[in-house]
């Protein structure tokens, strides 16, 4: 299919913004302001944290390409100004976009569909007493994670092996939210494997499946090294494969999710059972970035992905 690149008028690139992933967002913002231009599109970088989003209709920009992380960039925040302004963005809409941002809420609504996800106890503000935080083993098993809720990038994550490790791993996730997550520790292979579309029309794209030295995904590893090996063709069996993307499929629509997202998961040593883990509705689009290795390895390339996102921006308004 193609795109008439002209139709899609003055489109702005919104990147960086003020969230702890501002960084990897520049990083994501510039590929991708880089690649709607090769193609041809009248795109122009934005960053709202140095620049008043009421710009982007005085400036009649028509549509807009958010390659912004973590908060107010896919928390929904973002989604909700656009809608007041009504210009069209590219991905989830707010209710979707504030869910997925938001791994506790996530969960919740998984859980309720019935879909695999690791077993959690959330720790509210009142909640991490010292008394409290050191009986969360007891209900999830060792080893478990302990994460900020509303985070990305592995920001503030700890993998707690023992009892003592429990105050020091909420207070590290307590630096980025009020909120704690401890999930149970699935051993096993990670697999990511993102969704395009929206509705009956979501189709999930090759699964990746990630080896890092010693298991250590960690935000230095994921976007500053090339020690981590993405393996897509992912390996699996073709039936697992077709496994993870159906269950990646039905949590992408659980959530309302449209456009484009990733969902990373666990597939469990013992019994290679996938356990979800968290999806990603403004997914990284940097060199080191899963979707377009994901999206390469179904002949898709970097500035096609790029358009054919940027051509489904729409608002929540205007199904």
């Amino acid at each position: 299919m193609s795109i008439d690149v002209k139709a899609l008028g003055k489109v702005a690139v919104l990147y960086g913004g003020d969230s702890a992933e501002r960084e990897i967002s520049i990083m994501s913002g510039t590929g991708v302001l880089e690649a709607l231009k090769s193609e041809g599109v009248d795109a122009h970088a934005f960053d709202p944290a140095q620049r008043d989003l009421g710009d982007l209709k005085r400036e009649g920009f028509q549509r807009c390409f958010i390659a912004m992380h973590g908060r107010h960039g896919e928390d929904g925040s973002l989604q909700g100004a656009l809608e007041l302004l009504g210009i069209p963005y590219t991905g989830s809409g707010v209710m979707a976009s504030a869910i997925a941002m938001d791994k506790v809420m996530t969960k919740r609504v998984w859980i309720a569909e019935g879909l695999p996800t690791p077993r959690h106890v959330w720790l509210s503000p009142d909640d991490q007493s010292r008394e409290r935080v050191i009986q969360v083993p007891d209900t999830i098993g060792l080893p478990l994670i302990v994460k900020p809720p509303r985070e990305g990038s592995s920001i503030g994550i700890t993998k707690v092996a023992g009892y003592s490790q429990m105050q020091d791993a909420v207070k590290l996730a307590t630096q980025y939210d009020p909120d704690v997550l401890c999930e149970e520790f699935i051993e096993g292979e990670e697999v990511t494997c993102p969704v395009l579309g929206e509705g009956e029309n979501a189709r999930a794209l090759p699964v990746i499946r990630i080896v890092a030295p010693e298991g250590s995904y960690d935000y230095q590893n994921k976007y500053f090294t090339d020690v981590v090996q993405y393996l897509v063709p992912s390996g699996l069996p073709e039936a697992e494969e077709r496994e993870i993307q159906r269950i990646v499929v039905q949590a992408y629509k659980t959530l309302g999710c449209r456009g484009w997202a990733r969902a990373d998961l666990m597939i469990r040593k013992t019994d290679r059972k996938p356990y979800l883990l968290e999806i990603n509705t403004s997914p990284g689009m940097t060199s080191h970035s899963l979707v377009p290795k994901s999206a390469a390895a179904a002949g898709m390339s970097y500035p096609q992905l790029c358009v054919t996102l940027l051509s489904q921006a729409r608002l929540d308004s205007t199904r």
